[in-house]
């Protein structure tokens, strides 16, 4: 099953895809897609309906960012081990964890304006996982039995306000708009090995991210895991989980976005954004 949320910004409705390609509406069946409405159980519910009984949606409407909101907005750091070789970095012992603002939420084709002050704005193409379940001291075995979807992410980054102004990374990670998610969520049963799904990104038509998520460090079974030792996942988290090597810091020259940038973003099974830096 694929859930998305469709309209203005603001005035998103839940939907889902049938399997023509067709958006149909969910309103009235579920409040939006967020929070308790992804748990597991809930899932379930839609599943069981029959896609033709909901109202088709006409047009070519606005899709928003795939979940209507989030607990907590969590990142995975230097999670591919290309990644960390560009970067210059030993591979972690263990998930480096980090925080993006909620507000940094947009939808998966919306236009970017770089905050005020921006110098080195940079991509990054991640699979997204939404926990549908809540998960606290799980195993890795049972892990991914808590994921409800997985989802395109587009963790934006300012790298100097990450890496040069102090402090921890959420500086430089939760500017609005940088947080793309979406288009849609696909659930959990959809993928039965978010260790073997290739993601890619182009910068005005160039590739600059080409790999398998079989390069991660850490899997998303052990993400889970390990962050279940120190917090509880809640139903509507979201985790993004790590970038693959090409983004604008491991280049050189180095390349950074700038006005007239088309970043376009795809991961196999889950769909695609593009967005358009303002």
């Amino acid at each position: 099953m694929k859930l998305l949320r469709y309209g203005p910004v603001g005035e998103e409705k839940p939907a889902l895809l049938d399997a023509q390609g067709n958006i149909r509406d969910l309103t009235g069946v579920i409040g939006d897609l967020g929070g308790e409405m992804l748990e597991l159980d809930q899932l379930e519910r839609l599943k069981a309906l029959d896609p033709a009984s909901l109202p088709l949606v006409t047009g070519r409407p606005r899709i928003g960012a795939c979940v209507s909101h989030v607990e907590t907005f969590y990142g995975i750091g230097l999670n591919y081990a290309q990644h960390a070789r560009e970067a210059g970095m030993d591979a972690p012992k263990e998930p480096i964890i980090f925080n993006k603002s909620a507000s940094c939420l947009a939808g998966p084709n919306d236009a970017l304006t770089l905050p005020v002050g921006s110098e080195k704005s940079d991509w990054e193409v991640e699979l997204g996982v939404v926990i549908g379940r809540r998960a606290q001291n799980v195993s890795v075995e049972d892990a991914l039995g808590y994921v409800a979807g997985y989802c395109v992410i587009n963790d934006l980054s300012e790298r100097a306000f990450q890496t040069e102004r102090g402090g921890q990374w959420t500086k430089g990670k939760s500017a609005p708009g940088f947080g793309p998610c979406g288009p849609y969520i696909v659930t959990a049963d959809q993928v039965p090995d978010p260790q073997s799904l290739r993601l890619k990104l182009s910068l005005n038509g160039a590739v600059m991210q080409d790999n398998m998520t079989k390069d991660m460090i850490f899997s998303v079974a052990e993400i889970i895991a390990h962050m279940s030792e120190f917090m509880a996942l809640v139903p509507g988290d979201v985790i993004a989980t790590g970038t693959p090597e090409g983004v604008g810091m491991g280049l050189k020259p180095q390349r950074f976005l700038r006005s007239g940038d088309v970043m376009e973003l795809e991961i196999e099974g889950l769909g695609a954004q593009r967005t358009e830096v303002l």
